[in-house]
């Protein structure tokens, strides 16, 4: 059995990239998608498609209903969903995925660091889980298809 896993939350930084090799190194059957992780690309993509755009204001909601349109294809096929919190940016595209999560009914495994228990305690408390680290996001994985 192979789980597909959505990666939601910022993309400023190798996060993602961590998580898949740890998965990989665990040998975990898990698939991960997410939102496009080129910020270049994501900010473009509406003017790619649609061409150039008179204000930037309507390149970014070009972009975005681009974006949008990836999220919930990839989000709604997946069996899982994990929203990484950091303290470093601010995470309106993290918020949002998670409650997209949680309306869709998918499982979520929040991940955030104590500092923000409070800022985040209703959407902790419609989590599946929260833990603090994408290693205790993977264990919680790795259960799944624990036989022992």
């Amino acid at each position: 059995m192979n789980i597909t896993v959505y990666l939601a939350g910022q993309i400023h930084d190798n996060w993602r990239q961590k998580i898949k090799e740890k998965a990989s190194s665990l040998n975990l059957p898990l698939h991960f998608v997410g939102p496009m992780e080129n910020h270049e690309r994501s900010d473009n993509i509406g003017e790619e498609i649609l061409g150039e755009q008179p204000t930037p204001v309507l390149k970014d909601e070009a972009a975005s209903k681009l974006n949008n349109l990836r999220t919930q294809i990839l989000l709604s096929k997946s069996d899982v969903v994990i929203a990484l919190f950091g303290e470093k940016y601010k995470q309106w595209n993290s918020a949002m995925d998670a409650s997209t999560a949680i309306t869709l009914q998918k499982p979520l495994i929040l991940i955030r660091p104590e500092s923000l228990h409070h800022p985040l305690k209703e959407l902790s408390q419609k989590a599946h889980i929260t833990v603090e680290t994408v290693d205790q996001a993977l264990q919680a994985l790795a259960y799944i298809f624990d036989e022992s």
